[in-house]
């Protein structure tokens, strides 16, 4: 595991000197204030806390947590002054505290749609809501069949598997993508999240665009296809495909722990492709921003053909407003995600399981919130 994690950082280093893409900021507490010891300063990095203080409410996508926990760990080692409390509520009813006021910013793993907007004018004085995405990575396929390790799958089997059209794992359809798999006569278990969710919306949406024609509903951050169990979060369906014989189901690569198995993706490309950051980074490079004004939302290309971009694959923006943020959290909420958009932040992302955000997004990122108000 500690290779692993060395093998991770040299990524993200990597990324940095030849790319430019930059890993996300990791969330942390204030161990020096804005002053302090060299080792202090050293431990907590060149955070930058500002006015900062007071307790500072946010919740949302449960895709980014764990990006959360390394982040607020850092930050709040710096800025003791914040305290920085993080509900991974699910993306739907993080935008809906947002817009209710109730927090300072929302993580959501899907941009905001226009009547949300319209919501967000009523708690942003004279400005509304944006998108700012921080994180990226990988939409793995986790799954537990006894006896098989390495598992390969395209869009329209994975279409007929969540959507109850395939419900063996020694399906003809798996089988010939497995050539020499031995595959059991076991029933397929397949489970989704039963809140409102990003990762929901970022999946639906690879098959939709992978797999047209098996995939018939509109992508969305709630499930509509019939059949299959529901779970609460990622970390939810991550345990249920964990203790569950024959399960199947969809999370953050970072949930992917404690020996859960995922799928190989068949693409146009030459071989499948694994759920892995490096190969998520890849697919991302080619997102465009697509949001108006000091809005960065992004277009994802679900269906590369690149030889190991990896298709599923979600970016978690937060969420802020332009301008009317409340003045009593505005400080920490600028000095807060000015060190997730930071190198030193971005660069902790791949220790947890994230992929970085290419260099041109993430500077326009920091520009942004230089200009929150």
């Amino acid at each position: 595991m500690k290779l692993q994690r060395m093998n991770r950082r040299a990524l993200a280093l990597g990324a940095l000197a030849v790319t430019g893409a930059l890993a996300l900021t990791a969330c942390g507490s204030d161990d020096t204030g804005t002053g302090g010891d060299a080792s202090a300063t050293a431990q907590a990095g060149n955070i930058d806390c500002g006015d900062a203080k007071g307790q500072l409410q946010a919740s949302g996508s449960s895709a980014q947590k764990n990006a959360i926990d390394a982040w607020v760990k850092q930050y709040t080692a710096a800025c003791k002054d914040v305290q920085i409390n993080y509900n991974p509520t699910g993306s739907g009813a993080g935008i809906t505290a947002f817009t209710q006021g109730q927090t300072a910013f929302a993580g959501s793993d899907s941009a905001l749609k226009p009547d949300e907007v319209e919501a967000s004018k009523k708690v942003c004085t004279d400005g509304q809501g944006i998108d700012l995405p921080m994180v990226g990575g990988p939409i793995a396929v986790g799954f537990n069949v006894p006896g098989v390790d390495t598992l390969a799958l395209d869009a329209p089997t994975l279409a007929k598997i969540f959507d109850n059209k395939i419900t063996k794992w020694n399906d003809p359809a798996i089988a010939k993508l497995n050539a020499g798999a031995d595959l059991p006569d076991l029933k397929i278990q397949a489970f989704h999240r039963s809140d409102e969710s990003g990762t929901t919306d970022n999946f639906t949406k690879y098959l939709k665009a992978a797999a047209p024609k098996d995939w018939k509903y509109e992508p969305g951050k709630s499930w509509e296809a019939e059949g299959g169990q529901s779970a609460q979060g990622s970390s939810g369906v991550a345990q249920q495909v964990k203790q569950t014989s024959g399960a199947i189901s969809y999370f953050e690569l970072s949930y992917a722990a404690d020996g859960i198995k995922t799928v190989d993706i068949k693409t146009e490309a030459t071989e499948p492709v694994k759920a892995t950051i490096e190969n998520a980074t890849a697919a991302i490079g080619s997102a465009k921003v697509v949001g108006t004004g000091k809005d960065l939302a992004l277009e994802l290309d679900y269906t590369p053909s690149a030889e190991g971009a990896y298709p599923i694959v979600l970016v978690t923006y937060e969420i802020v407003c332009d301008k009317g943020n409340k003045a009593d959290t505005l400080p920490a909420t600028k000095s807060f995600l000015n060190y997730v958009a930071s190198e030193e932040g971005q660069g902790r992302l791949a220790d947890a399981g994230y992929a970085p955000m290419p260099q041109e997004i993430i500077t326009k990122v920091r520009e942004t919130i230089s200009s929150l108000s």
